[in-house]
């Protein structure tokens, strides 16, 4: 496993096109740009990633998780924005064409800032999906799981003045869940324990429940454990949608017989830092 200079992991690519596997490739040449960069403050952005694949397999991703300032949800705002953007200055000086930011806190904390740093890449963001809860049949009680930070911030209480006033809408800072999903472990009774203590109380009370972090949807089954059965709502498809409309737009498109492909970096320099990050591009979401 190479490393960076600057003590980035890389990962190989483990592309994927028109659902079939490729063989993996070392380390995807991103030398001439043309790639989409998505980041997330860990390993839950690779929820996102995975939509993105499926929406647009033509194309090439880097996926960059800064797991070791990770989570992001208990930062302040101006730590953020200088997260991200030291991320972004990398994408861009290797020639993304665009850039997902596959976290909710950090699309709260920066995009519109970012936007306005950078006018002429198209930058993605991802928000807690309370719109398409509302919209859905049931939605008298709505659960909304997120870090504390996406859920103090204005972004989303704009969204929910928006899209909650027709329903009950619960809101759950969710301490600590990123860091024991960062583990790897799935299934430990720590995580069981923490969700039980979360949202236990809410087992059969509510119509739905909105991940409000890219790390959630990885643990719906868990947290079906805990809530019971219930219709979840996440916003990883509304990005793969929009980043496609933005690439089309644009003329940024791959062409239907390029190879599309997927490289994973971490802050984290270690080469078991970049398997956990495969080892998660193949669970379900």
């Amino acid at each position: 496993m190479p490393i960076s200079p600057k003590g980035y992991a890389y990962g190989c690519c483990v592309g994927c096109l028109r659902g079939r596997r490729l063989a993996p490739r070392e380390g995807a040449d991103v030398s001439n740009g043309d790639f989409v960069g998505v980041f997330d403050s860990g390993l839950g952005g690779i929820s996102v990633l995975k939509r993105l694949v499926a929406e647009l397999p033509h194309e090439r991703f880097v996926f960059f998780g800064d797991s070791a300032n990770a989570p992001y949800g208990d930062k302040p705002v101006e730590q953020i924005r200088s997260l991200s953007t030291n991320i972004m200055d990398r994408f861009i000086a290797e020639g993304a064409k665009a850039i997902v930011i596959a976290c909710n806190t950090a699309t709260s904390a920066s995009a519109s800032y970012l936007r306005e740093k950078y006018p002429s890449i198209p930058i993605v963001g991802c928000e807690p999906a309370l719109k398409p809860a509302a919209l859905a049949p049931r939605h008298r009680r709505i659960l909304v799981m997120a870090t504390a930070a996406t859920l103090r911030l204005q972004k989303f209480r704009d969204l929910r003045e928006e899209w909650g006033r027709e329903s009950e809408v619960i809101c759950v800072p969710c301490v600590g869940l990123v860091q024991l999903i960062e583990t790897g472990d799935l299934d430990s009774p720590e995580l069981h324990a923490l969700l039980q203590r979360l949202v236990g109380q809410y087992r059969g009370q509510v119509d739905s429940v909105v991940l409000g972090c890219t790390h959630y949807p990885f643990i719906k089954r868990q947290i079906a454990d805990v809530l019971g059965e219930v219709p979840f709502f996440d916003g990883g498809t509304g990005a793969a949608h929009q980043l496609g409309h933005l690439l089309r737009e644009g003329g940024l498109l791959a062409p239907d017989d390029a190879e599309g492909g997927v490289e994973f970096r971490s802050s984290k320099s270690t080469p078991q830092e970049i398997e956990l990050y495969r080892h998660f591009y193949t669970l379900p979401v």
